[in-house]
C-alpha cells in the first residue's frame, strides 16, 4: 500500500505509523491512542504500531487483507487499532507461538508479509534489549530511555519476509448448527459434542450450584435414627455387608422392617445410625436412587440387552440377552457421565459378548439426586439406546492365499489353518480356499472365482508389504474392489486391508499373522459379521490401545489389546 512518509522533526513528534486509511500518527499521538485503548502505552503496543506500518507498506494496493498475530500480548491490539482486522470480526487470528511477529496477507490468495523482531539488531539498543528479553524487573527499567530508543530505532529493529498462508488458516470460522445444551440450557455449536464445552469441564469458573452442594443439601434433609431405636422401622435403601475375600451383598433390602435381632448385625456392619422410610424425600424435588436407576436403565438398554429389577444396592446391572457384538454410543456415554451424581460404566465397545454376561451398570452416587440432574440424564439418553448387542451372523468365507513360494512347493502353507481356526470360533465356515502366486492376474482371477462360489467375506493372506513381489493390493484393485482402507494403527497388523466388492467384504491379512496369535484381523472380523461398517475414523480411534504386548501366552480377548 502506498503510504506517504514525512521527515522526522524531533524525537517524539516523529511520524511513527499510519492506519489502513493512511491517517498518520506521530510517536506521541500513537502513545496516546495506545493509552486510551490499552490503558497503558505499553512498549509492545508501541513497537507493534511500527510493525503494522511496515506490513501495510509492503502490501499491494486495493486488496482485502486479514491478519495473524503470533503472540497474544500487545501485538493484537496494535493490529486492531490500525486495521479493520479484529478478533471479533474474525479477520484477525491469534496463533499463539509466543513469537513477537505479525502477518498481513491477501485473504483471497494467502500471499502476505511477515514482520518480526530482529534479535541481532537489538544489540545496538540496550534498553530495548533489556525490556524485550526481560533482563531486569519492570521497576528498574528506564521508561523514558526505553521510549526514546524505540522512537529512534524505528524500523531498524525489525525484519520482513514474504509468506504464503497455509490453507487451514485461511478458512473463515464456521460455528455450524447451534443447539441448546441439555445440561445448562445455553446455546452452543453442535460440533462441540452432545453437551457444551462449559459443561464438559472447560468453564473457567466454579458454579455455586455444584454437585457437592446439592448432595449435602439432600443428605441434610434426611433424618437418621440410632439403630437401637430402629425396631419396627422400614429401611430406606439397600444396606451392603462386605466380608473381605468372601462376599459383598445387600444384607438388608429396602423396605425391610428392622427386628430386634437385626441391631447387633447392623452394628457389626458399622451401621450405628440409619435412615428409615418414614423420612424419605421422594417427591417433586428429589429422586431416590432406585427410581433413578430404573428410569435410566429403561432408556439405556437396546436390542440384545437385559437387566434385573429392582436395583441391587442402588445399581442396575445389564446383561447380554444373546451372543453378539456390544456397541456403545461413546459420545452420549461421556455426556451422561459428565452430569454430576450419576454414572454409567460399560465394557469396551465392539467387545464380543456371550449371552448372560454382564456388559454395563448404572447408578446414582448419593441416595437421592436432584430432579434437575435426573431430568438432564434422561434428556441426554433420549429415545435411542445407549448400547446394544448386535447379532454376529455366520458368513461363508473364502480364503485366497498368495505366495509363489507356496505354489512352487518351496514351503508349505500355514495360513489356512490359522484363518480356519479364527472364523470357526465365530460360527463361520470356509467354503473355498485358493492358493495363487504373487501375480496380479492370478490374484484377480482368484477373487472372481471366490465370488462365483458365493462367499460373503474374502480373506486374503500376505502380499501386503513393501517388497516388489507383494502385489495383493494391486490384484484386488484389478478385480474391482472399492472403498479400500489400507493400513491401520494396529500393531501387529499395520498393513491390513479392508475393502468391498459389491456386497462381499474383503479383509487383507498381512504376513505377521503367521507369527502373532492376535492381530488387527481379530479386531475387524467380528465387526464385519455384525454388519458394522469400519471407516477411516474408526481405524484412527483404534490406535489408542491397539499395541500388542506380545505376551508369551496370548490371553486375548482377556487383555488390553484393542481396548
Amino acid at each position: 500500500m502506498n503510504i506517504k512518509l514525512t521527515t522526522p522533526q524531533n524525537p517524539f513528534e516523529t511520524l511513527w505509523c499510519h492506519d489502513f486509511n493512511g491517517h498518520p500518527y506521530t510517536f506521541n499521538e500513537f502513545m496516546e491512542l495506545s493509552r486510551s485503548f490499552h490503558c497503558y502505552a505499553a512498549p509492545g503496543l508501541i513497537i507493534g504500531g511500527k510493525m503494522v506500518e511496515m506490513a501495510l507498506q509492503k502490501l499491494p494496493d486495493d486488496i482485502l487483507f486479514d491478519a495473524i498475530s503470533e503472540t497474544a500480548h500487545c501485538l493484537p491490539d496494535a493490529i486492531q487499532l490500525l486495521t479493520l482486522c479484529t478478533t471479533g470480526n474474525g479477520w484477525m487470528k491469534i496463533v499463539n507461538l509466543d513469537r513477537f511477529a505479525l502477518i498481513l496477507y491477501d485473504k483471497i490468495t494467502g500471499e502476505g508479509v511477515r514482520v518480526f523482531v530482529n534479535s541481532v539488531s537489538l544489540n545496538t539498543w540496550p534498553e530495548i534489549k533489556s525490556w524485550f528479553y526481560k533482563l531486569k524487573p519492570k521497576p528498574e527499567q528506564d521508561t523514558l530511555l526505553l521510549r526514546e530508543q524505540i522512537c529512534t530505532a524505528g524500523s531498524s529493529i525489525f525484519s520482513t519476509q514474504p509468506v504464503q498462508i497455509q490453507p487451514q488458516w485461511m478458512k473463515h470460522r464456521e460455528l455450524g448448527e447451534t443447539i441448546d445444551c441439555p445440561l445448562c440450557g445455553e446455546s452452543y455449536p453442535e460440533k462441540h459434542g452432545p453437551i457444551c464445552r462449559g459443561c464438559q469441564g472447560e468453564a473457567p469458573y466454579f458454579s455455586t450450584r455444584a454437585a457437592s452442594h446439592q448432595t449435602m443439601e439432600a443428605a441434610s434433609l434426611l433424618t437418621s435414627i440410632p439403630v437401637q431405636e430402629a425396631e419396627g422401622k422400614k429401611v430406606l435403601h439397600d444396606m451392603t455387608q462386605i466380608v473381605p475375600g468372601k462376599f459383598k451383598r445387600a444384607a438388608f433390602k429396602r423396605g425391610h422392617i428392622i427386628k430386634e435381632s437385626d441391631v447387633c448385625r447392623l452394628q457389626q456392619m458399622g451401621r450405628m445410625n440409619l435412615y428409615s422410610a418414614e423420612h424419605n424425600l421422594s417427591g417433586e424435588e428429589w429422586i431416590h436412587e432406585d427410581r433413578a436407576a430404573e428410569s435410566f436403565a429403561k432408556s439405556m438398554a437396546g436390542t440384545g440387552v437385559g437387566y434385573q429389577k429392582p436395583p441391587m444396592e442402588g445399581k442396575i446391572t445389564f446383561t447380554a440377552s444373546e451372543d453378539g457384538l456390544l456397541t456403545v454410543d461413546l459420545n452420549r456415554l461421556k455426556a451422561f457421565n459428565l452430569i454430576p451424581n450419576i454414572i454409567c460404566s460399560t465394557r469396551q465397545s465392539f467387545s464380543v459378548v456371550s449371552k448372560g454376561h454382564h456388559i454395563a451398570g448404572t447408578r446414582t452416587i448419593p441416595l437421592y439426586i436432584s430432579r434437575d440432574y435426573w431430568q438432564k440424564g434422561l434428556k441426554i439418553l433420549g429415545k435411542t439406546p445407549l448400547f446394544q448387542v448386535l447379532p454376529i451372523k455366520p458368513a461363508k468365507i473364502g480364503i485366497l492365499i498368495t505366495g509363489t513360494e507356496i505354489v512352487q512347493g518351496i514351503i508349505k502353507d500355514k495360513f489356512e489353518a490359522i484363518i480356519q481356526s479364527k472364523v470357526k470360533k465365530l460360527g463361520c465356515c470356509v467354503v473355498c480356499t485358493l492358493i495363487v502366486p504373487d501375480d496380479r492376474k492370478a490374484i484377480c482371477s482368484g477373487i472372481m472365482t471366490l465370488i462365483e462360489k458365493g462367499v460373503e467375506i474374502i480373506v486374503t493372506t500376505a502380499g501386503l508389504s513393501v517388497d516388489p513381489d507383494d502385489v495383493t493390493r494391486q490384484g484386488l484393485i484389478d478385480a474391482g474392489v472399492e472403498n479400500i482402507l489400507y493400513g491401520a494403527p494396529v500393531l501387529p497388523g499395520a498393513m491390513s486391508l479392508l475393502a468391498c466388492l459389491g456386497q462381499v467384504q474383503v479383509i487383507g491379512v498381512p504376513a505377521c499373522a503367521l507369527y502373532y496369535q492376535t492381530t488387527a484381523f481379530d479386531l475387524f472380523f467380528p465387526r464385519l459379521l455384525a454388519g458394522v461398517k469400519i471407516t477411516r475414523r474408526d481405524l484412527a480411534e483404534m490406535g489408542h490401545g491397539a499395541f500388542c504386548l506380545g505376551c508369551k501366552v496370548c490371553k486375548y480377548p482377556r487383555c488390553p489389546f484393542g481396548r
